[in-house]
């Protein structure tokens, strides 16, 4: 369905009044049986910083191999690359397209998916327009998601990015309620790159928001085991870290937070903490 089809804003005004109800009254999801090595076919292994070389690059990629990650996720200029280095892996090759500040032009955005596709991308994370989200311009925000996806149609899924830390529940509900109406397969909380990632409460949110069949990536600061289940567990079918080895390897457990518990003498009972004057 094209954005100039529809009446955006009458959709998104029905779909936000009934999702904010749903959601202040619905209850916290459970799911046990996780291990750490469970969690690997939930892990796009990602490497975007902007000085990443070559090397990083394939190192991420061996990674993801020996651990059958869902994908590898890169900075578009090294999709030819990883396409190449996770032939036959079953591991999909995944880059951002629009990042991380996603506040181009559509039709540089649809170009950039169209190009990493040619090159073998298999999946596209792409970031919203956010400042036309702030400004309540939703048929932007629908035509910008639209260009991306008719541009990779039937070759990729497309994960749009909405950068939850920047936006308020109503603009959560719109921005997903609008990639859900543009044809994309996933929503994703953040980029990693602005000032906050993703947190339960956005992922429960969002996952009311789009129902049970869409996708769901939760993106940034997914550190520890704790973190990846609780995401999975508020409803995200997709983890974006940099930190899957150590996730599957059952490592990244919780920071140690001394409580004074005054068992402390030489050393701290958890070995997670210097003592310092007697107190841990």
């Amino acid at each position: 369905m094209s954005a100039k089809d529809i009446d955006i804003n009458e959709i998104i005004k029905l779909v936000t009044a009934e999702v904010c109800a749903n959601f202040n009254a619905a209850g916290t999801e459970t799911a046990d049986g996780f291990t750490p090595s469970s969690l690997a076919r939930y892990i796009d292994h990602t490497l975007l910083k902007p000085e990443a070389s070559l090397d990083e690059i394939k190192k991420i990629c061996d990674e993801a191999k020996r651990h059958h990650f869902a994908s590898v996720c890169v900075n578009s200029c090294y999709i030819k690359f990883v396409a190449d280095s996770l032939e036959g892996s079953g591991v999909a090759p995944c880059c951002v397209v629009g990042f991380p500040l996603g506040a181009m032009i559509p039709e540089a955005k649809a170009g950039e998916a169209l190009c990493a596709v040619n090159s073998g991308a298999r999946e596209i994370d792409m970031v919203i327009n956010v400042g036309a989200a702030k400004s309540g311009d939703w048929k932007l925000v629908c035509k910008d998601i639209e260009g991306v996806v008719n541009a990779v149609r039937g070759r990729a899924i497309v994960k749009v990015i909405i950068e939850t830390c920047l936006l308020s529940d109503e603009e959560k509900v719109k921005a997903c309620a609008v990639s859900k109406l543009a044809g994309a397969h996933f929503v994703k909380t953040s980029t990693g790159f602005s000032k906050g990632g993703a947190t339960v409460d956005d992922v429960k949110l969002m996952r009311e928001a789009i129902g049970p069949e869409m996708g769901l990536k939760a993106s940034g600061g997914v550190r520890t085991y704790e973190d990846a289940v609780n995401m999975i567990k508020a409803g995200a079918t997709r983890l974006g870290t940099s930190s899957g080895v150590k996730l599957v390897s059952g490592g990244g457990a919780a920071e140690h937070k001394c409580v004074d518990c005054g068992a402390c003498k030489v050393v701290c009972p958890s070995g997670r903490a210097v003592v310092l004057k007697g107190l841990c």
